[in-house]
């Protein structure tokens, strides 16, 4: 009887001083300034590497660190440039980092030049050890059945298969779509529509549900994602699967009726999207990365304000084992 007490008492203070960590971590926001659709990638060897969308929208940048704080400071360094002319030539949007393999891979959006609107999903690889270094190559575009605008491609893992999940305009506005992949380049489909914007919050302005983020979590696969214009309307939803489903039985999926993050006045947080999921130094407590803007009122077009912000979170969970936000708590 004493010894299960004292195992007892060794599991609670376990549990005790995990919750605490959590509760315990902070961060210096912004992480970054002037920086959107931002994607934290964390090695196994815990070095941490922030890619993100710059204001000009003519490049993608990277920094590393060996925490999310020293992000903050940390320099930055532009791996690649749009073009001139022709494809890939205007707006370079929500470039990700993903280690696949032997080779680093970025997905991103681009424009054309004489269509700055056409914009499809690209990929760039790199065999270097650290993808700061070597060389990056152009590996074309991601070919989707439907060719129509498409963006913020998003790839996980799940029992031994790859996965793409990407926004593509499907009727009057930009769903989630997902597919089995053949390998980083190639997808093999069916290619499955997860969400469209269906609820008044996910169409303000503009129809939309776009930049999805994937984690795995208590026996269930939550995918994240953005809607509405992204002013201060912009906000966060998110659908759910269990883990042991067919991820593509769309009758699987599940969606929340109402935004999970979202602006709020009381904490100067306006328009929060299209984040991505990390784990803190601890290897165990999730983060989202995420950016906003500190201000409503916005001149001119949304997407000429350069304000937005990279922003860091601990995620709480629920009794559950659904993400909590903390929508009231600010950063």
């Amino acid at each position: 009887m004493i010894c299960i007490k004292i195992f007892i008492a060794i599991i609670m203070a376990v549990v005790f001083a995990n919750l605490c960590s959590a509760q315990n971590i902070e961060f210096d926001n912004p992480v970054a300034e002037q920086r959107a659709d931002p994607w934290v990638y964390k090695t196994e060897e815990g070095q941490y590497y922030l890619i993100a969308t710059v204001p000009e929208y003519d490049r993608i940048v990277i920094r590393k660190a060996k925490t999310v704080k020293d992000l903050k400071d940390a320099k930055e360094k532009a791996l690649w440039h749009k073009h001139d002319t022709g494809v890939m030539a205007s707006h370079i949007w929500a470039p990700e980092l993903h280690k696949i393999g032997e080779k680093w891979y970025i997905y991103f959006a681009a424009g054309e030049s004489e269509d700055i609107w056409k914009i499809r999903i690209y990929v760039l690889s790199n065999p270097a050890k650290d993808p700061m270094e070597g060389e990056w190559t152009e590996e074309g575009r991601i070919m989707t059945r439907h060719d129509s605008f498409s963006l913020d491609a998003t790839s996980f893992e799940h029992n031994g298969k790859r996965y793409l999940i990407w926004a593509q305009r499907i009727g009057d506005g930009t769903g989630l779509v997902l597919s089995e992949m053949k390998d980083p380049l190639t997808l093999t489909g069916p290619e499955v529509v997860i969400t469209n914007p269906e609820f008044s919050w996910e169409r303000m302005k503009y129809n939309v549900n776009e930049g999805p983020a994937v984690i795995k979590q208590n026996g269930k696969i939550f995918v994240s994602y953005s809607a509405s214009a992204t002013n201060h309307n912009y906000c966060i939803g998110l659908l759910w699967i269990d883990e042991d489903d067919d991820l593509l039985d769309l009758s699987n999926w599940h969606k929340s009726p109402g935004p999970v993050f979202y602006s709020n006045a009381d904490v100067n947080r306006y328009g929060p999207g299209h984040n991505s999921f990390t784990t803190a130094e601890d290897g165990k407590t999730i983060l989202m990365i995420y950016h906003a803007r500190n201000y409503k009122e916005i001149t001119g077009h949304e997407l000429a304000d350069p304000n937005r912000t990279t922003r860091a979170r601990v995620v709480h969970w629920t009794k559950s084992g659904f993400p909590d936000f903390m929508q009231n708590k600010g950063d």
